[in-house]
C-alpha cells in the first residue's frame, strides 16, 4: 500500500485500496535501553518479578544485568522462547 497499490488480497479476496497512506521513517514505539532504565528509575519499590521479553537474546541478557546492577532488583528475568512461567 505504501508503495501506491490500487488493491490488496485479503483472505484470497481482491479489495481495493481507498486510503490516503502516510509513512513516518525512523521513530519506534518501543522505549530505548536507556528510556526503559529511566522509566524503571521511577519506581518506588522494586516489582515482584521483571521480564525482559522483547529483543534478542544477548541484548535481552545485557537488560537483565544492568537492571539488576542499576536496581539491585532481586528477580529480573529473561525467558528463553516459550518458557512458561507460574505467576
Amino acid at each position: 500500500m505504501r508503495d501506491g497499490a490500487e488493491e490488496v488480497r485479503i483472505h484470497e479476496q481482491k479489495v481495493p485500496v481507498r486510503a490516503h497512506i502516510e509513512s513516518i521513517e525512523g521513530l519506534s514505539a518501543h522505549g530505548d535501553y536507556h528510556e526503559l532504565l529511566r522509566w524503571l528509575s521511577g519506581f518506588e519499590q522494586a516489582p515482584k518479578q521483571t521480564f525482559i521479553v522483547h529483543g534478542e537474546p544477548e541484548a535481552n541478557d545485557s537488560l537483565k544485568a544492568k537492571i539488576e546492577q542499576q536496581f539491585g532488583w532481586p528477580s529480573v528475568r529473561a525467558p528463553e522462547y516459550l518458557n512458561s512461567v507460574m505467576l
